[in-house]
């Protein structure tokens, strides 16, 4: 088992199967492909004959190199194929009745020293070993695709598992270019263990109709900078398969949040599996294709256009980095901006914030310094609210506590203008209990931006069930005039980011907790087999351990589910003063600035 694997049998050559094969071929092993279907072996041949040509046009191979590797690829029907293989990887349909009907076979047919690996990503590696009659050469190798691309393999031991074995397959992932990752038997292992109860909750929130497909992906990208929304991934995925993973997943976990939302079934048995049905939660061009086409519930661009209130001055409430973040997005946008604190001196500090801001983007090229001082001048900093009495719409960013938002919103009530737009960016607030603050709930609404403002291009646009048509029509309006993108949703506690986002980063301590895998394997898990940009330590740090915790506690609270209640690893950090950066402790530890 510790010798080397120049020799590599992949049993099933779909999607997947052909990349693992196309990526062995490249790094100068034999590979023997292996596939009931003659149509899947030659359209892995083909695959393997376009990547590589690609590969002399960019002049990254030779010609001579590119027939090198295709040499080494040869296909079969017939599992005696794999008689010489080193080790076998076998890659066919999530289902254990295919995946053990293979390991049956193979027992009889390849050497005794040969390793055995299964490609699932959610099934018990320990229950197919099981059914082998050398169990302890069975162990998981879990690629990501698009394979050539991604950069992590999980290594997947059972009790029963050599240890050699593993050491073994974990060079070979190295050698590929690869970065292993030793992982226990668990469903759905780190990366799709916490990627698919996300995927799962994205599906019951548009099967729900709290929000369209197209805004849950558009936050989930702009939000948290993902590469995919969730919906989209889900088709990308395969409807089918990813509703296979939930059922493994929750039959280990018996965790609601991993229980396959009901769409995931109705999609799957009427065949609208993804991009490969051309139709799942999108349409697409064609079978296999990733272009989205229009379908009846593509919304229209035009969609409320022309039906808002005039907007030209706008209050923003608050002197923190928030607050000032929102009032320099105004000002760009060229209107008129009173920025009010709760002291003369505070506003002034807040606006000389703002002048550092525009002075590195002067610094950097992005905007000239007549375009500065006319931003700048817009902005009159102001004691008081009182500074409101004639802005169109004021904007709230003051602390996320309710009392002080609703004390505000009643001051606001009595100080603007008749047919003012009253916004709040609370992130996890009712924004119900602030519009009942006023006499005039029809005109309140959630405006809830991203930190850091300016870069971020998200704005949940948050409408009540008492907010009038008009008042959603203004928000968004100025929301696109001031170039930001705004999707819509109901106010409940998370809204669209914060209600998928949290519940993953919570699962993502509960691992640790469990001691199944450390910060940093989790962390690269999510990054190199997800595409993220952070990982979910990474993150919980940067945003602050105690936001996270108030924000778990929000989610909990409004929805009781057990599943989404705090991780006590979370509670006991929090406790101890440990709330990230900002503290110079969280999960990790930092240099204290």
């Amino acid at each position: 088992m510790d010798t080397p694997l120049s020799t590599i049998a992949v049993v099933g050559l779909g999607t997947m199967g052909a990349g693992i094969a196309d990526v062995l071929a490249r790094a100068g092993r034999e590979v023997i492909g292996i596939d009931i279907s003659d149509t899947a072996a030659a359209q892995a041949v083909a695959a393997l004959e376009a990547s590589t040509a690609r590969a002399v046009a960019r002049e990254r191979i030779t010609e001579e190199e590119r027939q090198d590797v295709l040499a080494r690829f040869r296909t079969y029907s017939d599992l005696q194929a794999a008689a010489d293989a080193d080790l076998v990887i076998e890659v066919v349909p999530e289902s254990y009745e295919a995946k053990q009907e293979v390991f049956r076979a193979l027992d009889g047919i390849v050497r005794p020293d040969a390793i055995l690996a299964t490609g699932t990503n959610a099934l018990s590696v320990t229950r197919l070993a099981a059914d082998s009659a050398h169990p302890e050469r069975v162990l998981g190798l879990h690629f990501f695709a698009p394979v050539q691309a991604m950069k992590l393999v999980e290594v997947v031991s059972s009790v029963l598992t050599d240890p050699r074995a593993v050491e073994t397959v974990t060079r070979l992932a190295q050698d590929l270019g690869k970065e292993p990752v030793a992982v226990g038997d668990r469903a759905g292992f780190i990366a799709d263990g916490l990627l698919f109860g996300y995927l799962n909750q994205a599906a019951a929130m548009y099967e729900a109709k709290y929000a369209s497909r197209e805004d849950i992906d558009a936050a989930m990208k702009l939000g948290c900078g993902l590469p995919m929304g969730p919906l989209a991934l889900l088709d990308l995925i395969g409807v089918d398969t990813a509703r296979t993973v939930l059922e493994a997943m929750y039959a280990a976990s018996h965790d609601r949040l991993h229980a396959p939302a009901p769409i995931l079934k109705q999609l799957s048995e009427a065949g609208l599996t993804g991009r490969k049905a051309g139709r799942g939660f999108y349409t697409y061009a064609a079978p296999g294709s990733g272009e989205v086409v229009r379908d009846a519930l593509t919304p229209l661009t035009s969609a409320g256009a022309g039906a808002g209130r005039a907007v030209s001055s706008v209050g923003v409430a608050g002197s923190g980095t928030m607050a000032s973040g929102i009032a320099e997005v105004f000002a760009k946008a060229g209107y008129a901006v009173v920025l009010a604190a709760r002291s003369q001196e505070k506003a002034d500090t807040a606006k000389a914030r703002i002048a550092t801001s525009l002075a590195r983007s002067v610094a950097k090229g992005r905007m000239t310094a007549e375009a500065r001082d006319t931003t700048l001048a817009l902005i009159t900093p102001a004691g008081s609210l009182d500074a409101f009495a004639e802005v169109d719409l004021a904007v709230e960013a003051v602390a996320e506590d309710l009392t002080v938002k609703q004390e505000l919103f009643a001051r606001l009530d009595k100080i603007c203008r008749p047919g003012a737009v009253l916004a709040t960016t609370t992130s996890s607030l009712p924004v119900i209990a602030c519009a009942r603050a006023t006499t005039r709930p029809q005109d309140v609404v959630g405006m809830h931006f991203f930190n850091p403002a300016p870069a971020m291009k998200l704005v949940e646009i948050v409408r009540t069930v008492l907010t009038g048509d008009e008042v959603h029509a203004t928000v968004r309006e100025v929301t696109a005039r001031i170039r930001k993108h705004p999707v819509d949703c109901g106010d409940r506690a998370g809204f669209i980011v914060n209600a998928l986002l949290f519940p993953y980063l919570n699962n993502a301590i509960k691992m640790v907790e469990e001691h199944y895998a450390t910060l940093d394997d989790i962390d690269a898990a999510m990054k190199l087999g997800g595409g993220y940009p952070m990982g979910p330590f990474e993150l919980l740090d940067v945003v602050g351990l105690d936001v996270s915790l108030a924000i778990e506690r929000v989610l909990h609270r409004e929805f009781r589910d057990p599943g989404l209640a705090p991780a006590p690893l979370l509670e006991h950090l929090v406790a101890a003063g440990c709330l990230g950066r900002k503290t110079g402790r969280g999960f990790r530890e930092y240099a204290r600035r």
